[in-house]
């Protein structure tokens, strides 16, 4: 089935029923049915041929919903572009697409105005949806919209650039469907009402938010950009009941709940991933909300991979791998490993991407005989549940032994006034590699650098304690809310 299709079976199961909600705006399924099929008649209408890319740049709201729908319907490829880039990152993203059109919010259009001098194939720059009356003129000839055959590429997204390039990531309807498919199959259904705090252009939120809420047909809240004040007052008002966010989201979610409690009680479901989920924080959330959270992996090119289960929770584990999806660990030749090693994950999934966009090379490197290479090292123990142990060019090497950045960050956590810490490797002349840390501290509370040393010392083995830890008043952190352990590495000869 095509996205499109999708959209129309639910309006055509409950038309009334609010489908999307942003601020005061309520849409219901047959306004979003009606008014996305309008726009991709229009999107038609303006000479775009089948294929053609379409660039959203644009903070959660109801145009992005709309357009992401309409591309769908018409057969165009969506391409997101994040609202937090500059004029030369935008201006690759364009080019490197061969987008045609692109939709820009006003306030960030600017940006899109000066990336578009250095990429001819865009047309024009819209910074807002077609009226109704342009709909109509645009339209007034029946034009029937075309058969989209489920394996065309729907939208392509681009990493989050921990290379020199991001990589547009091609992601079918076929892999779409089959990632709303797997997200369905972990409680989701037309009772819930999901919140999506995390934006369109990633694919958690579309992908585990705002897809399988509207195929399952429920009601999706938007949170314009992430505030956790914001996020807590819309569970309050709509009754939410599910929410996927990032650890960092979630760190600032429990700490607002802390400090002004809502009425929360309408959740039941809460998935986090995108980075590990400190041991402590979940502890801290169950606390506060009355449900666990379930730590869920995926990545840009499969979500979701494996998930916490509710009747088996393992804290800091990443849960099993879903119904569906193949998993194995391997070495970097490729050899499977058994269960207690650690090793690369690679996975086969209905909801892997086919690939990236104009590179053959990254995909014939990421993808072997069918399995896609994460790039993460996971170890999974006898009861087949893994274990994340760090990217695979992130492990910390000293002395010829293996440290996880991970671990150390989740020693730190178990200090109450730690709110974020990072750890990162750099060159020792003797062993290798130190292990470095970096933490932000709460407001109010204090520690110093041979404390947390000690904590750790007591919590992990001594060769893995850092050994240095610097202090910042917060975290240097990319475009998905993860901790950026490149900026931390250049900060370093700061603190020398």
């Amino acid at each position: 089935m095509d996205l499109g299709t999708a959209l129309r079976h639910s309006a055509g199961r409950n038309p009334h029923k609010p489908a999307i909600v942003c601020g005061e705006e309520v849409v219901t399924y047959a306004e979003l049915d009606r008014a996305t099929d309008a726009l991709a008649r229009w999107l038609l209408a303006t000479g775009l041929e089948s294929g053609d890319r379409v660039a959203i740049h644009w903070c959660n709201s109801v145009e992005v919903v709309k357009l992401y729908f309409a591309c769908f319907k018409a057969g165009f490829v969506a391409v997101p572009v994040n609202n937090r880039l500059k004029t030369p990152e935008i201006a690759y993203i364009l080019g490197h697409s061969q987008a045609r059109l692109c939709f820009s919010q006003p306030e960030l259009a600017p940006l899109c105005e000066a990336a578009r001098a250095e990429c001819p194939a865009v047309r024009r720059i819209y910074t807002a949806l077609p009226t109704a009356a342009e709909l109509e003129d645009a339209t007034r000839e029946p034009r029937a919209l075309p058969e989209i055959s489920p394996e065309r590429v729907a939208a392509i997204l681009y990493t989050s650039g921990t290379t020199a390039r991001p990589k547009g990531v091609m992601h079918t309807h076929v892999s779409l469907t089959g990632a709303t498919e797997l997200m369905i199959s972990l409680g989701m259904d037309e009772t819930h009402t999901v919140l999506a705090v995390t934006q369109m252009v990633h694919i958690a939120a579309l992908a585990c938010a705002l897809l399988p809420g509207i195929s399952c047909g429920g009601t999706v809240v938007l949170v314009p950009l992430f505030d956790a004040a914001l996020s807590l007052d819309l569970i309050e008002r709509w009754r939410c009941t599910y929410v996927l966010i990032l650890p960092a989201g979630l760190r600032f979610l429990v700490e607002e709940q802390a400090r002004a409690p809502r009425v929360v009680n309408s959740m039941r479901l809460c998935l986090a991933g995108g980075d590990t989920v400190p041991v402590t924080l979940q502890e801290r959330f169950r606390e506060l909300f009355g449900i666990p959270v379930r730590e869920l992996f995926g990545m840009t090119e499969t979500v979701p991979v494996t998930c916490i289960r509710p009747d088996a929770p393992r804290g800091g584990s990443l849960g099993p791998a879903l119904d569906l999806v193949d998993t194995r660990v391997a070495d970097p030749l490729g050899v499977v490993l058994p269960d207690g090693r650690t090793g690369e994950l690679q996975v086969q999934s209905p909801a892997n991407c086919i690939g990236y966009w104009d590179d053959p090379e990254n995909t014939a490197a990421t993808f072997t005989d069918g399995w896609l290479r994460t790039g993460d090292l996971v170890r999974r123990d006898a009861d087949g549940f893994y274990w994340f142990e760090g990217r695979v060019k992130q492990i910390i090497v000293r002395g010829g032994s293996n440290i996880s950045p991970q671990e150390v960050e989740e020693a730190l956590y178990h200090h109450p006034a730690v709110l974020e810490a990072g750890v990162i490797g750099m060159p020792d002349p003797v062993h290798g590699e130190m292990v470095i840390a970096f933490a932000a501290l709460r407001e109010g509370l204090t520690a110093t650098e041979q404390e947390l040393r000690d904590l750790v010392r007591g919590r992990i083995a001594d060769y893995k304690t850092p050994q240095r830890i610097f202090f910042l008043p917060a975290l240097p952190k990319g475009l998905t809310g993860k901790v950026q352990r490149r900026a931390l590495k250049d900060l370093v000869g700061d603190f020398q």
